[in-house]
């Protein structure tokens, strides 16, 4: 429970008075940003799942990973995990009205797909999907044979 703040109207005296929690102040807060559309960035490791909501100039609006809700150890990397991400990321996507957006994909962990079936079951529209996921040329180099 956050501190109780009272507000006073204009047209009421002072025995009407209304309290309003920190919570409420935050959702007003957050609902005066409106954003059409913007680029969701999933990125899937083996250990966690990381999903990151950005508007059309890369400013991050919002973030979540599976760690950050809760989830430790083994299951961080679960495709449940991700979907709960998901979920929570376009909960508040829908708070700052956000209609469609842009997939941007990185990593290989088994949450890639999850985390955006997770995103686009609230009811927000994709328009593409990328794939960002770094493949190396030809690695490190092996290590030297060892000498008896």
């Amino acid at each position: 429970m956050g501190k109780k703040r009272i507000v006073k109207t204009d047209k009421a005296s002072e025995t009407d008075v209304a309290v309003a929690t920190d919570d409420a102040v935050k959702e007003q807060k957050l609902s005066k940003k409106h954003i059409d559309s913007g680029v969701l960035y999933v990125e899937s490791t083996y250990n966690n799942t990381k999903v990151t909501l950005t508007d059309n100039k890369y400013n991050t609006l919002a973030w979540s990973s599976s760690g950050a809700l809760g989830f430790k150890g083994a299951k961080k990397g679960t495709p449940f995990a991700a979907a709960k991400v998901g979920e929570t990321l376009a909960l508040k996507a829908q708070t700052l009205g956000v209609k469609e957006v842009k997939v941007v994909v990185k990593g290989v962990g088994s949450g890639r797909e999850s985390a955006i079936r997770g995103f686009i079951s609230k009811g927000i529209n994709l328009t593409t999907i990328q794939d960002k996921t770094s493949v190396p040329h030809n690695g490190p180099k092996p290590p030297r044979p060892r000498r008896n």
